[in-house]
């Protein structure tokens, strides 16, 4: 009899860490498993990229953790050394120093003169002398990606896409190019030097060249064992991209990836979203490879067919509808391997590609990740916050009967739909709405989503069996967006990421409109606060209502209305409220973010050649951390 799979492995700080499952590897032909290694291979190549993206010091800092965990004589069951520990693999997590979700930086919580005795005592001291600063000094390169209007955000933000250039110059370089039909400076690092202000573009025999050329031997390799000869050609394409550094190319890549709907893997692997950047140029390297499940795959597949008519009844001006939807195509995936930005945490759901005027032309893909899904869920189940945040009785009921499948068809129409409808109003581009343009997206995403889970359409289709699945995810989100997601914020700190300020500004908003007329109401009971929903077609209206507003800001480039927007219901935190959704999810014991494991892939071998490739099951988060160091260790001249 199986032994009984364990999904949460630990927890420490604010992180478990989980495992994820892929069930569809077993039923792969060996030549589909060797493709998946190979792939796998790829997507962990580029991992180093990505640290030194997150900030300059990051590799450095990194060498010195993995340093001392591997060779430290001393005692290691002290309380500085286990603080030593919770540090690096907070940091492991994270990519780097700032923290994944606020873009803060980590203080440790050892001192300063323990760290120095560490490192003498593996004998680094002067090899890692000027990571010290990095480590102790709050005030340092505190965040990674700062949004604060008023302030210069390239200068002030700790990442490592710009080198001596401030917001006015990246904006002058980058600025005034009209209806842009070619994606730019994704793949480069800004730098002024002397005066002149240039791009160090990332590639084979440029910036990150050494890492590159892994990638691209392992996707080499790859090739050979591509499901069909369309996909050969997508391989192609993206080892031309990495060689020659042209976003022409990565450009055509991307066409012919979403054009790529035959294959029963699947992978993306690039320089892809741009969250990380301050003013959405920059895109941080990622990798997921995935594995097609076809029984799933229907619910997503009824949705993409239909495209066309829930673009034509969005609740939305004419002027900013597609008149026809091409290529729109949606997956459910089982993902086989995580890497770069998607590793330790990773999306539930991703739609590319992101240049709008791809989506526009050629349509776009959306891969929903089930197996990861189903991880959440198995961990969630026994963690007591629907029993904690839940305002009654039955929506505790309906979260426990539809939650699950709401949150999947709010993300399949999130990711397959959302984000691939609407259009923008000729010469209107991306750069128009600056550094709201990514919580812009993600809000008029979960907005379509909102407004069209409760259309009687889908229950017509097949997707939900009835009209109580969108009320599970409306009481879901409502909660989530008004209390939950609260308790990853430290007291004092507003909201800074995308994802959390769409989600409150959206909760928010609706909740102001509609309190006039009960839609939902704020409940105390015995100190604790609750949010009831009492009118569940009212609410829907009002999502359709912000989705007008939202799409409106994106389609004319409304920057001025997309700060009031967001600056108004998407930042600011409810200073007593959030203290309370602490104290109750402190005493549930539960940390607010979650990351994986990855599964292991061994080459199966017969006569020194590759014949079939076996899985297994890490259980070990920081050996897992160390293992892809110590495989992806490049001498320090690569130029990172």
């Amino acid at each position: 009899m199986e032994k009984e799979f364990v999904w949460q492995t630990e927890q420490f700080d604010d992180i478990k860490i989980l495992r994820y499952r892929v069930p569809a590897f077993e039923s792969l032909s060996p030549r589909e498993r060797i493709f998946i290694y190979y792939l796998s291979r790829a997507a962990l190549a580029g991992r180093d990229i990505l640290w030194d993206q997150n900030n300059r010091y990051n590799l450095k800092v990194r060498e010195a953790l993995e340093r001392i965990i591997r060779d430290y004589p001393g005692d290691r069951n002290s309380d500085e050394f286990r603080q030593f520990i919770v540090y690096a693999k907070k940091v492991f997590f994270a990519n780097g120093v700032h923290h994944h979700y606020s873009m803060d930086k980590f203080r440790p919580a050892f001192s300063k003169a323990y760290f120095r005795d560490l490192l003498s005592a593996v004998g680094a001291s002067e090899l890692y002398a000027e990571t010290e600063r990095m480590v102790f000094d709050a005030e340092y390169m505190a965040k990674r990606v700062v949004l604060d209007e008023g302030t210069d955000l390239i200068r002030a933000s700790a990442n490592n896409y710009y080198v001596g250039v401030s917001q006015e110059e990246v904006e002058r370089f980058y600025g005034d190019a009209g209806e842009v039909q070619v994606s730019r400076g994704l793949n480069s690092t800004l730098v002024k030097e002397n005066g002149r202000i240039f791009e160090r573009v990332w590639k084979v025999g440029g910036l990150y060249g050494e890492a590159l050329s892994e990638v691209v031997a392992w996707l080499e390799k790859a090739m050979d064992y591509a499901c069909n000869a369309r996909q050969q050609e997508v391989i192609r394409l993206l080892v031309d991209f990495y060689r020659t550094g042209d976003l022409e190319v990565f450009d055509a890549y991307s066409i012919a990836w979403l054009q790529d709907t035959d294959s029963s893997i699947d992978f993306i692997n690039g320089f892809i979203e741009v969250y990380g950047d301050a003013l959405a140029y920059k895109a941080s390297w990622e990798s997921v490879v995935e594995i097609v499940d076809r029984e799933a795959g229907e619910r997503t597949r009824k949705l993409a067919d239909n495209a066309l008519w829930f673009e034509r009844h969005a609740p939305v001006d004419e002027r900013f509808k597609r008149s026809e939807v091409k290529g729109v195509t949606a997956r459910v995936m089982q993902v086989a391997m995580l890497g770069g930005d998607c590793h330790p945490a990773t999306p539930i759901g991703i739609n590319l590609p992101n240049a709008e005027w791809i989506r526009e032309r050629y349509g776009s893909k959306s891969v929903t990740l089930d197996n990861i899904t189903y991880a959440y869920e198995q961990a969630a189940s026994v963690s007591g916050v629907l029993e904690e945040f839940a305002g009654s009785e039955e929506e505790k009921r309906l979260v426990r009967e539809y939650g699950a499948l709401g949150s999947r068809v709010h993300t399949d129409l999130h990711e397959c739909l959302g984000h691939g409808s609407g259009r923008m109003l000729p010469g209107v581009t991306a750069e128009a709405l600056r550094s709201y343009y990514s919580v812009i997206e993600e809000a008029r995403a979960d907005l379509f989503a909102l407004y069209y889970i409760m259309d009687p359409k889908l229950v017509e289709l097949g997707v939900i069996p009835s009209e109580e699945v969108a009320r599970a995810e409306y009481c879901s989100y409502i909660r989530n967006g008004l209390m939950v997601q609260l308790t990853r914020l430290k007291p004092d700190e507003k909201l800074e990421e995308a994802h959390m300020r769409n989600r409150q500004a959206i909760a928010s908003w609706v909740f102001e409109q509609g309190r006039e007329d009960g839609v939902i109401e704020r409940v105390v009971r015995d100190g604790k606060t609750f949010f009831v929903i009492h009118d569940f077609k009212a609410l829907r209206g009002l999502f359709g209502q912000l989705l007008a507003e939202v799409q409106r800001i994106k389609s004319e480039g409304d920057y001025e209305g997309a700060r009031r927007f967001i600056e108004t219901y998407g930042v600011k935190v409810d200073a007593r409220l959030h203290q309370e959704v602490l104290e109750r999810y402190e005493a549930l014991g539960v940390a607010p973010y979650a990351g994986f494991i990855n599964p292991e892939y061994t080459p199966v071998m017969k006569d020194g050649k590759i014949v079939d490739v076996e899985i297994s099951y890490p259980a070990d988060f920081l050996t897992q951390m160390l293992e892809y160091g110590e495989k992806n260790r490049r001498p320090e001249s690569q130029g990172y």
